[in-house]
């Protein structure tokens, strides 16, 4: 059976740089013979509208029964509190379907200029459903209060179940990766209980697999490797907020933003996100680059391929990540964020063109 997909536009340049994704998905599928079926459904600003709420339960519920999912930016600045219906759709999907693993490759790409000058691919593994993130950490309510007007509370929830199979996810990655490493990053030198938490499982799961490398670095001091030699990492594991920060921090140092790939994945399930936000200062301009959800995008291909027992999946993914290396090699069809004049319909063309569609 034909995987399919579930596709949520989103906000700001979400529409602009799903249709664009789509048009890629739909030509490598063609060039593959892989009859990917698509379904649109709401979220966001424009589902407020219409429905009062960001998250409709339908789209839930139909995001339940996808194959895969396929998310755009969402402005969740614009939306009003959870009470007025303003859920954040990707909190909500990461913990209502269990996505526990947030994949983001970082590297640099052949003839692409990169800012920090140095040749690097890394994968950060950042843990999608607890840590410090107030919206997720909680079985009821939000983990952050106010307990007066002039003191804030929040709090961070780190448990031996999500650390270990963070960690797990994280060997399994780097045992197919020439380097083999995993460097599990953290701040017990301060957050000694959580983070000391969090560590013992990453060193559990490591004496289980004493073919990989394994090393430990403090999150501040992370920071500064990364700008100074990028190339000494593989697979960084860590927590929720750092893992963000640092994913951030990565693909920004390999050429921006608008190139970072995503998944967010459990056994079962995944999706597809665009690593950056809703850009609405340029929102229906045509020149936001999709490259972020393209590449997402490929990654859900390579992600349903065992799952489905369809080598032609991963196939699709590579020649899509291969399209986009060509396409961003070119100074001719890069897009404004990289200093062309390429927009972002007129990119999606030209990898669609590579693919044979």
């Amino acid at each position: 059976m034909a995987a399919r997909l579930l596709v949520m536009p989103g906000d700001g340049i979400g529409p602009e740089i799903t249709a664009a994704t789509l048009r890629v998905l739909e030509a490598a599928s063609a060039a593959h013979g892989l009859g990917l079926e698509f379904e649109e459904a709401p979220v966001g600003l424009a589902a407020l509208a219409a429905e009062g709420t960001t998250l409709p339960a339908a789209t839930m519920a139909r995001a339940r029964q996808a194959d895969g999912l396929v998310l755009g930016p969402l402005d969740t600045y614009a939306y009003p509190p959870r009470a007025e219906g303003g859920i954040n759709a990707s909190a909500a999907f990461r913990t209502g379907l269990d996505l526990h693993a947030n994949i983001r490759p970082a590297r640099t790409r052949p003839g692409l200029p990169a800012p920090c000058g140095r040749a690097f691919d890394l994968v950060v593994m950042r843990e999608n459903t607890e840590g410090f993130y107030a919206d997720r950490n909680m079985h009821d309510g939000p983990g952050e209060m106010l307990v007066t007007e002039d003191v804030a509370i929040a709090l961070r929830r780190i448990t031996r179940a999500a650390s270990t199979r963070i960690a797990e996810a994280a060997f399994a990655l780097a045992a197919t990766r020439p380097a083999a490493k995993v460097t599990a990053v953290h701040k017990a030198n301060v957050l000694a209980k959580s983070d000391g938490l969090f560590l013992d499982c990453c060193r559990a799961v490591a004496a289980r697999h004493p073919g990989i490398a394994y090393d430990e670095v403090i999150v501040d001091a992370m920071a500064a490797h990364l700008v100074r030699r990028p190339e000494a990492f593989d697979v960084v594991v860590t927590t929720n907020m750092y893992g963000d920060i640092l994913s951030d921090q990565a693909s920004e140092m390999s050429g921006g933003l608008g190139l970072a790939a995503s998944l967010n994945c459990s056994e079962t399930q995944a999706m597809a996100q665009a690593q950056h936000g809703a850009a609405p200062d340029i929102a229906g301009r045509g020149i936001a680059n999709p490259a972020s959800l393209i590449g997402s995008a490929a990654m859900l291909l390579r992600w349903l391929a065992p799952r489905r027992g369809a080598p032609e999946l991963a196939a699709a993914g590579a020649a899509i990540e291969d399209a986009l290396d060509a396409a961003l090699a070119d100074p001719a069809t890069r897009t404004a964020d990289l200093g062309g004049r390429t927009g972002t319909m007129d990119f999606a063309a030209a990898l669609a063109a590579r693919l044979g569609g």
